[in-house]
């Protein structure tokens, strides 16, 4: 029963990388037409990476894991419902707003002090964005933030 638990999850996280790079597709082409890299194109990447491993976890299962039903289990779960509500959330809050709780809220999971967590998400959402938008020429949705998008 144990290599079931590898599979079951192998074919949840293959669900969600099916989800994750649908969502990639759904961003804007950025200004001045398509180019042959993205905003979708990490996103895309990593949906990938994800469906291969997955496929491996269902493929060659570990024999001897069990399902964490601990505090362990819990804050997985915790994490994969942060992780779903980032992508969700992506496009109307915007990239900065949406990495910083989801950041801030894993680092809170994580142990970290709520205020050092969430300042924490900030500074990585902040420096992503400029990351993106200035060294790789890569459009980042503001959501929210729109109004500070610089003409």
């Amino acid at each position: 029963m144990s290599t079931m638990n590898d599979r079951i999850f192998g074919i949840l996280l293959i669900t969600l990388a099916v989800a994750y790079g649908w969502g990639a597709t759904q961003l804007p082409a950025p200004f001045g037409g398509s180019e042959a890299v993205g905003p979708e194109t990490f996103p895309l990447l990593l949906s990938v990476v994800l469906v291969l491993s997955s496929l491996y976890l269902i493929v060659r299962p570990d024999p001897d894991n069990a399902w964490p039903w601990s505090r362990t289990g819990l804050e997985l779960v915790i994490a994969v419902v942060v992780l779903v509500l980032y992508a969700a959330l992506l496009q109307p809050l915007g990239f900065i707003l949406s990495t910083t709780l989801a950041v801030g809220t894993l680092c809170w999971r994580m142990g970290s002090a709520p205020l050092r967590a969430f300042i924490t998400g900030a500074a990585s959402g902040v420096g992503v964005f400029l990351l993106f938008n200035f060294a790789l020429d890569l459009a980042l949705p503001l959501g929210l933030l729109s109004f500070l998008e610089v003409s």
